[in-house]
């Protein structure tokens, strides 16, 4: 398996690579010179399972803000640096854990060489970050247009660039909102390199279309081995980019913890508000730190029958419910108290 085999690459107090845990990333919508509004809102994604948070760096009162959100959290804090090279050395001086640059758009060698040499100082590791967008003219020549065997290209181009000023502390990203051109790119690197990769699906959309993308992308990619670290990238709240992140990560059976919930879809025989109890359900058990599933079902007649693979469920009657503990009815309870028994249920799940 390719992950397996990638390059360990220290991030702040993480690892990834070698077969480490794929850790999860996010990126802040706050304007980073706001270090109480950029912190609180890290503080928030780090609660929810974000493992590596990114600050967007346009500037140089960004780049030192950077000193004071360090101080304050307690995850690998990676500084996103277009255009200008100072910024990046800037970036690291105030206690980044990790830069994401492109060397295609920082300038001459020299001001990529000022970067690199800074990185080397503290041995801070360097994204090399491409995105579909950004490829060469020479590349779109050459391929007729945007591929993927004109991103990895591009991506190896680069990181040829900074082995060669005497640097491999580095973690390579390539992304493109086309899904499958996504998906072939990271096959065809990932026979190129043993560099660490962080996996994602640029502009994928809003939470609706870039959840369905992401999953989709990041399933195939992750399933078949690739990809060390991951961040799912959405128009809306970070916070449900972890949500999905965590999501994919324990369908695919890659990493583990947090409760899975499963409902039954709505028909004719349901007897409850079951599209409420299951969003109720899902949010309740978000701070339950157990590793089990939990079902839904919507009516009595095949509640039990459907839930008997989850640990514990409920399933709604004509006012009342059924709590179920591996297949077998344990209590009938009013549809009113369904919500809170099955709460009290997981919160006392380690006494049983």
């Amino acid at each position: 398996m390719y992950r397996d085999h990638t390059k360990v690459i220290q991030i702040g107090n993480r690892v990834i690579g070698g077969g480490n845990t794929v850790l999860i990333q996010s990126m802040t919508n706050t304007k980073t010179e706001d270090v109480q509004a950029t912190v609180k809102q890290i503080k928030v994604l780090a609660a929810a399972g974000c493992d590596i948070i990114r600050c967007a760096v346009p500037d140089m009162k960004a780049a030192q803000a950077l000193k004071a959100i360090k101080s304050e959290i307690t995850i690998p804090l990676v500084a996103d640096i277009h255009f200008d090279y100072r910024l990046a050395i800037a970036a690291i001086e105030n206690g980044a854990d990790k830069i994401r640059i492109n060397p295609g758009n920082i300038g001459s060698i020299d001001r990529v060489k000022a970067v690199v040499d800074t990185a080397k100082e503290r041995n801070i590791p360097i994204r090399i970050g491409v995105n579909s967008g950004s490829l060469e003219k020479n590349l779109l020549e050459k391929y007729n247009g945007v591929t993927a065997q004109g991103i990895v290209e591009s991506a190896l181009n680069k990181v040829k660039l900074i082995e060669d000023l005497g640097y491999d502390n580095l973690v390579i990203s390539i992304k493109s909102s086309d899904v499958l051109m996504c998906v072939k790119a990271h096959e065809l690197i990932s026979q190129e390199t043993n560099y660490p990769l962080h996996v994602g699906i640029t502009e994928a959309g809003t939470i609706s279309s870039g959840n369905i993308k992401s999953s989709v992308g990041l399933g195939i990619i992750l399933h078949q081995g690739i990809g060390d670290t991951i961040r799912v990238s959405l128009t809306g709240d970070p916070l449900e980019e972890i949500k999905t992140a965590k999501l994919i990560l324990k369908t695919l059976g890659i990493r583990k913890g947090g409760i899975e919930v499963v409902s039954c879809p709505t028909c004719g025989r349901t007897k409850i508000d079951l599209i409420r109890l299951a969003n109720e359900v899902e949010n309740m058990v978000a701070d339950i730190p157990l590793d089990i599933k939990v079902a839904v079902m919507g009516c009595v007649v095949n509640g039990p029958g459907e839930a008997k693979e989850a640990d514990i469920g409920i399933a709604g009657g004509i006012g009342e419910g059924l709590l179920i503990k591996h297949g077998e009815i344990v209590r009938k309870v009013p549809e009113e108290e369904l919500l809170s028994t099955l709460r009290e249920e997981l919160l006392n799940w380690s006494e049983q």
